[in-house]
């Protein structure tokens, strides 16, 4: 990722403020980032703690195919769960503390963490790939579910993962419930539970609200030293150096660098144990972090260099003791292994691909894995192949590929007792081969059925608006976009398509209303502004929706000078 850019960005929100603007009203204890503060230490917590979790039906019966905004993923699960109860997790969470006083306001972090991703979704590392997205934030809607059952967390944010193209082994969360995944700790991990360790511990810090704590601690000494925080939280995650310490005395406050560290280690401990919780009470295998952080410790001793999430995560002995000593307490539980991660896993191989020769080699490599027999998941390997292919243009090479992986999957179901036969990445890769191939007709078909098998995907509703726009079937485009911009209005590709969809059809007016959300989402103001006044001045426009117009076109305007003003300051 182009980290300056980004903390360009973020800096320029949160030094824009006065010290306090954005924070609520101020409670009995100060958050003091020194260890010598009257922050309870961080114990173990009873063993009894670690009875079976009863987690809600619609949370445990697996973890692919909750898909959407917050209402799919977090209604109805509040209290669900009787058996632990808030006292226990206060008890073993001790917080570093009180997460709703001298901390940012939820909607200023979530502003500020939109702003924040302003900046990153316009990096070209930046992959919008709904089929990873889709199914990383399956994984975080049952952890979710999870803190909802066990009350972990001061508050619930709408998580929003994304993938990053990036072969180093990291994650990072953002302010606000965002939380980047590069693309090569995907491949790295060898099971999903692995994965969902590593994205429960991103969203301890998220739930615990470090980054806000961190943010807001800059009240209380200068903006140079919020500065030095922001870059030594941030750009120690996303620089590709990963060096926290360095990050930090970038800043130019080296006093504040041992302090940083110290509240770092307390917040890597807390954000271990929140993400255990999760792990165990959504029902993966509560061995995975401790075997996945394990094997990052050891890779930090080898020859090969120390990876970057041990960099900007610290790993210590205590640590992943920690861990292993309450894994071994949880009890045992066979976790499900979503199909969806196979593919994903697959996926991720080729999205960190920049070239054709890059593309061949992993399709030669992901052959070879088959040939001699070294693949763990054979039809993920079929599928890689299928997808990389399609990626070289050998449409027909890609459509063998695909049915060897469908064959595979099928039979593979069978054997288990599931009996399922297909996948959202099996029938959005078939209907994507097609569209690209210009077989129109199938291409239509496949669409529509990936949408109707798997109403809830977003990769499935994508694939479908996309393949009507190219076969310039613009009205089923455009009320199929009208309908996802409804349900999601934060998302710009939906307004995107919206825009072209209704270019396509001869409506002028939506054209100019969606292109408006579409640039004012990405915080392209000026341009948002100017399509509202296209709009305003269409000859064909009627009473309604000028008053419309006007009133959205003056909120534009009024955000749009707010941001000019924190800028300036």
């Amino acid at each position: 990722m182009r980290a300056k850019r980004f903390l360009s960005a973020l800096l320029s929100v949160a030094l824009a403020a006065p010290p306090g603007a954005f924070a609520q009203s101020h409670g009995a204890t100060t958050l003091a980032l020194n260890t010598q503060s009257t922050e309870p230490p961080l114990v173990s917590g009873p063993t009894e703690s670690y009875t079976d979790p009863i987690v809600p039906p619609d949370v445990a019966q697996g973890v692919f195919g909750v898909y959407g905004g917050a209402q799919s993923r977090f209604s109805g699960n509040v209290g669900a769960n009787s058996s632990w109860r808030a006292p226990i997790v206060a008890q073993q969470l001790p917080d570093l503390g009180n997460g709703g006083s001298e901390s940012l306001t939820p909607q200023a972090e979530r502003q500020l963490g939109e702003r924040v991703m302003r900046e990153i979704r316009r990096d070209p590392d930046y992959r919008d790939d709904w089929l990873v997205r889709d199914y990383l934030n399956s994984v975080a809607a049952k952890l979710s579910a999870a803190a909802n059952a066990l009350y972990i967390g001061g508050y619930r944010p709408d998580f929003d993962l994304f993938a990053v193209r990036d072969s180093q082994i990291n994650a990072f969360s953002l302010p606000g419930g965002f939380i980047g995944v590069n693309t090569g700790l995907i491949v790295t991990t060898q099971t999903e539970s692995e994965l969902a360790s590593v994205l429960g511990h991103e969203m301890g810090h998220v739930l615990q609200r470090h980054i806000s704590r961190m943010i807001t601690t800059g009240e209380h000494g200068t903006y140079a030293a919020l500065a030095a925080m922001l870059f030594g939280v941030l750009a120690g995650v996303l620089a590709h150096s990963g060096d926290l310490g360095s990050a930090i005395a970038i800043g130019g406050q080296a006093y504040a660098v041992d302090n940083q560290l110290r509240f770092s280690r307390s917040a890597e401990h807390e954000a271990d144990r929140v993400g255990f919780l999760l792990l165990a009470g959504a029902g993966y295998d509560p061995y995975a972090m401790t075997t996945f952080f394990g094997r990052l410790d050891r890779a930090a001793m080898s020859d090969t260099g120390i990876p970057a999430y041990a960099r900007t995560h610290p790993l210590t002995g205590e640590r992943i003791a920690d861990m292993a000593d309450r894994a071994r307490r949880a009890p045992y539980r066979q976790p499900h292994q979503a199909p969806e991660y196979g593919f994903v896993r697959a996926r991720s191989r080729l999205l960190q691909d920049q070239s054709r020769n890059e593309y061949a080699d992993d399709v030669s490599r992901l052959r070879s894995e088959i040939e001699d027999r070294t693949a763990v998941n054979v039809a993920a390997n079929w599928y890689g192949i299928a997808y990389g292919q399609m990626l070289l243009e050998k449409y027909d090479d890609a459509t063998a590929s695909l049915a060897s992986a469908r064959a595979v999957f099928v039979s593979g179901e069978q054997k288990e007792g599931e009996g399922a036969r297909s996948s959202p990445s099996l029938d959005v890769l078939a209907a994507d081969i097609a569209r690209r191939a210009g077989r129109d007709d199938e291409a239509a078909r496949l669409a529509a059925l990936a949408q109707q098998r798997w109403p809830q995907s977003n990769a499935a509703i994508d694939m479908h608006i996309r393949t009507l726009l190219t076969l310039k079937r613009f009205t089923e485009a455009q009320q199929l976009a009208q309908k996802e911009t409804r349900a999601e209005p934060n998302q710009p590709a939906w307004w995107l398509y919206l825009a072209q969809a209704s270019a396509g059809s001869g409506d002028a007016l939506t054209q100019h209303r969606a292109m408006a959300e579409k640039f004012a989402l990405d915080g392209a103001w000026p341009s948002a502004i100017r399509q509202l006044k296209d709009a305003r001045d269409l000859k064909t426009i009627g009473y309604y929706d000028l008053a419309t117009v006007d009133a959205r076109l003056h909120e534009m305007e009024s955000r749009y000078k707010e941001e000019r003003l924190d800028e300036k300051s």
